[in-house]
């Protein structure tokens, strides 16, 4: 494993992590946020990072078993090493993610926005997304400003619920009642 100064230098989206080890050969047990969940073997370029430290890694070999990845990455040989690599968040280049249709957005795009009804009551912000089987579901947890500490689920359905989004102001406009 090496420390490429190039891809440290790129923005990065958050695609999984290691969770375990498998076996004594140095693999690891990957929770992958893709979608299927072996999408994310598409993808070259990783890097592992843990707070303040990053190292880009190959991938050797990967398979989907259950609901993880098992994967092997170059330079990690035994059970030890691999031990050390549990925790991190596994990382690729944000400019490798394919693009969107105007309107469309990646769930990491939306996680941060403000969240403002239309009469431009402050609800909170955007922490984390869950996928139902109806339509995913945007979890808006209180911020400084809020209208009230309450954490909210709201149904993501863009034109019906969700009115506008500006990335660039990093806000979110919804059509809710605040009473919910």
């Amino acid at each position: 494993m090496a420390v490429d100064s190039a891809a440290m230098s790129q923005p990065l989206t958050v695609m999984g992590e290691v969770v375990s080890v498998h076996g004594i050969r140095g693999a690891v047990k990957i929770y992958s946020h893709t979608n299927p969940l072996d999408n994310l073997l598409d993808y070259s370029g990783w890097v592992l990072r843990h707070g303040a430290h990053q190292q880009s890694v190959d991938v050797v070999s990967g398979r989907l078993q259950g609901r993880v990845l098992v994967v092997q990455l170059k330079g990690v040989n035994d059970r030890n090493q691999a031990l050390e690599l549990v925790g991190h968040e596994v990382c690729v280049p944000s400019a490798s993610l394919p693009s969107l249709a105007p309107g469309e957005y990646y769930w990491h795009q939306l996680q941060g926005l403000q969240v403002l009804t239309l009469s431009g009551e402050l609800l909170g912000v955007v922490d984390h997304l869950l996928e139902t089987g109806a339509n995913d579901v945007l979890v808006v947890k209180p911020c400084t400003g809020s209208l009230d500490q309450r954490e909210r689920l709201l149904p993501y359905v863009p034109d019906e619920f969700i009115r506008e989004i500006d990335l660039a102001a990093g806000r979110m406009q919804v059509d809710w009642d605040p009473e919910f």
